[in-house]
């Protein structure tokens, strides 16, 4: 078949565009695939990512949807939740009208179209009217569905899919590996890693580290590495944990720094309220990595995590709630144990990244237009 890939590819990396990125390499093993990369250079979300200039570009992605959809078989198109980019949807939507039928649409997050179908009602009703006519809707897990609420459930049945996330190959650990850095009798390694933009929890994280005890933090030793919105924020960052002997920030880190990384942590930590979050890929990654999971309730989160299995449920928004975790980390590091292993079966079992390119190939394979 000939697929049309409309999706951002990094860079910069995001949860969306590295799923995007390992469809991709898949899709081209089987398939001719025509890509249109719809990235934004900057991280900032919401109305044109803060850039009038994205305007044109968007422009663009539209025209070349338009020259290239008659062309191919099947559309695979990962969708926005912004408002601005949800307009982006529905231009792309249009000009592919005879496409349809053979498109599927990927929502890789899901917070975020929740508060738009909630909010605006007109954009809502485009939504559903656009999606009724989809060969396929893809989801990363059932906490999703009710944004398909409004549709017909036989549509729903038969046009709707769940696929969750992955974590790479490269950052499984082994028994052996996971059992050696618990019996470390050094500090609990806390890692975050996430972009460290507004609503993903890393300020809240250090608030609660910092409110801890001299002693309390000489036990644990915590770092940071992701990308930030721009230098000021990132200096104004590094000036807060300049007198922290035990944070570090490590930057953007990928391959085997990132491996290193989640593979001596004992606990992640992702405290998010992120307005457009779905299911982090890093918390599947430190699953892999045998790291036990602090987290919130929040978007997608709960389809793949369970408070007490998985790792400790915190409060958003509440530095409070995180450094009592933290007390509960350092107090019980055989719960942490067992949360690590209990993870790292749970990444074998679900979220390999064979299993996730195998169900989504499955998913284009249902819209065939060649069949």
């Amino acid at each position: 078949m000939k697929v049309l890939f409309i999706a951002p590819l990094p860079d910069p990396v995001t949860g969306q565009s590295l799923a995007c990125r390992v469809f991709l390499d898949e899709l081209e093993k089987h398939h001719q695939v025509d890509v249109i990369n719809i990235h934004k250079t900057s991280l900032k979300s919401g109305v044109m990512g803060g850039a009038l200039g994205r305007v044109r570009e968007v422009l663009g992605f539209v025209w070349q949807a338009w020259r290239r959809a008659r062309h191919c078989d099947l559309v695979y198109f990962t969708i926005s939740e912004s408002v601005a980019g949800n307009l982006k949807d529905y231009l792309i939507y249009a000009v592919c009208a005879g496409r349809l039928p053979h498109m599927a649409i990927h929502l890789h997050g899901g917070a975020g179209m929740k508060v738009l179908l909630r909010d605006h009602p007109r954009l809502a009703a485009l939504n559903r009217f656009f999606w009724r006519r989809m060969g396929a809707v893809i989801l990363l897990g059932e906490r999703q569905l009710p944004l398909l609420e409004g549709l017909p459930q036989r549509w729903r049945e038969e046009h709707a899919h769940l696929v969750p996330n992955f974590a790479q190959d490269y950052l499984f650990r082994d028994t052996v590996e996971i059992e050696a850095k618990f019996a470390s009798s050094g500090p609990l390694h806390l890692l975050y890693l996430s972009n460290l933009i507004p609503g993903k929890g890393h300020e809240e994280l250090l608030a609660a580290y910092l409110g801890l005890s001299r002693a309390e933090q000489a036990q644990i030793q915590l770092d940071f590495a992701g990308a930030f919105e721009s230098n000021a924020a990132r200096d104004a960052f590094l000036a807060r944990i300049s007198a922290a002997p035990r944070i570090t920030y490590h930057g953007v880190v990928g391959g085997s720094a990132k491996a290193q990384l989640l593979g001596q942590a004992h606990v992640f930590c992702l405290p998010t309220y992120y307005s457009y979050e779905g299911q982090p890929i890093s918390i599947l990654e430190a699953y892999a990595s045998g790291c036990a999971v602090i987290t919130t309730d929040h978007s997608g989160i709960f389809d793949v995590f369970t408070p007490g299995e998985s790792g400790l449920q915190v409060q958003p928004r509440s530095a409070e709630s995180i450094a009592a975790a933290l007390r509960q980390c350092l107090a019980d590091r055989a719960a942490l144990l067992r949360q690590a292993h209990h993870n790292r079966q749970l990444a074998e079992e679900r979220y390999r990244v064979a299993t996730y390119n195998r169900r989504l190939l499955s998913v284009l394979s249902t819209l065939d237009a060649t069949a």
